[in-house]
């Protein structure tokens, strides 16, 4: 059977306040990184997708499974991992522990294959000598491998992950890489994050969201492409309102459009994502 998981004419509000509007999104075997400014619905439409939260309008189709029929949220559940952004671990817990009930929750009953679970996954995010520690007791980059740690019970074929870089430093953010790039080979999973080095070296695909809408789908390079043109070098400070920065050599890298004589630079898929929103991303909307 073919994986996949479609977002058909979604539309979810708070109260008065519509955070997404008719957004169609499918999602298919691989790597899917979401980026978007704060407010954009990224954390709503994967808080419906994980089956936390439910849409106000419009279909959505997980795994052949509709989350709207409450006998179906079961084998949704056991076939999904979710990282939230703020996991809710329990700090008088062990990892081990944490693990455990977790694994409880997706109805693994037998204990030897919960144990080998647990093992397999400790593994994978490098605490297999902190499964006895006290949740209190790590540090928050451990805190955060234990929370994807718990997204992988039951090796799910659909795999969300909100902002799971958060607290990692160099060397465990290389592991995450190689972690998830292996994961997208044979699994969905749908990365929101605001690191967009992560999204360049992880992900086949790029979807961006503004204000509950899809302003980009496409490639990584795709992205990039979108500020073609548009990012030059100066060696003054630039005299405009475009987006800029001072560089380590002491130059200003300027995102937007370019003088006659400016040097031009390669943009990136940062310079994209900036062009394409421009004042949304510099206001913080």
């Amino acid at each position: 059977m073919k994986l996949s998981v479609r977002v058909e004419g979604m539309a979810k509000g708070y109260g008065s306040r519509r955070v997404i509007e008719h957004l169609d999104l499918e999602l298919g075997v691989g790597v899917t990184g979401l980026l978007g400014p704060n407010g954009a619905g990224k954390t709503t439409l994967l808080r419906c997708l994980a089956t936390a939260a439910t849409v106000d309008a419009g279909r959505l189709r997980i795994l052949d499974h509709d989350p709207a029929n409450r006998a179906d949220l079961p084998g949704i559940r056991r076939r999904l991992g979710y990282l939230p952004q703020n996991p809710g671990l329990y700090a008088h817990f062990t990892a081990e522990q944490m693990l455990d009930y977790m694994a409880i929750l997706k109805e693994m009953t037998d204990r030897t294959a919960r144990r080998q679970e647990i093992d397999r996954v400790l593994t994978e995010v490098d605490l297999s000598d902190r499964a006895r520690t006290k949740i209190r007791k790590l540090s928050g980059g451990m805190r955060q491998r234990l929370g994807i740690a718990q997204a992988l019970i039951g090796d799910p074929p659909f795999i969300i992950l909100d902002e799971p870089t958060v607290g990692l430093d160099p060397e465990q953010r290389m592991r995450f890489r190689a972690l998830v790039s292996n994961l997208g080979e044979r699994r969905i999973v749908l990365l929101s994050t605001h690191q967009t080095e992560d999204v360049a070296t992880l992900c086949e695909r790029v979807v961006v969201l503004c204000a509950g809408t899809v302003r980009f789908d496409g490639t990584p390079e795709g992205l990039a492409r979108e500020a073609e043109g548009m990012v030059w070098l100066s060696a003054q400070r630039p005299a405009s309102t475009e987006i800029f920065w001072r560089t380590s050599d002491g130059r200003y890298r300027v995102v937007g459009p370019r003088p006659e004589h400016a040097e031009d630079a390669s943009p990136s898929i940062e310079d994209g994502y900036l062009r394409l929103l421009g004042n949304t991303v510099r206001s913080g909307a």
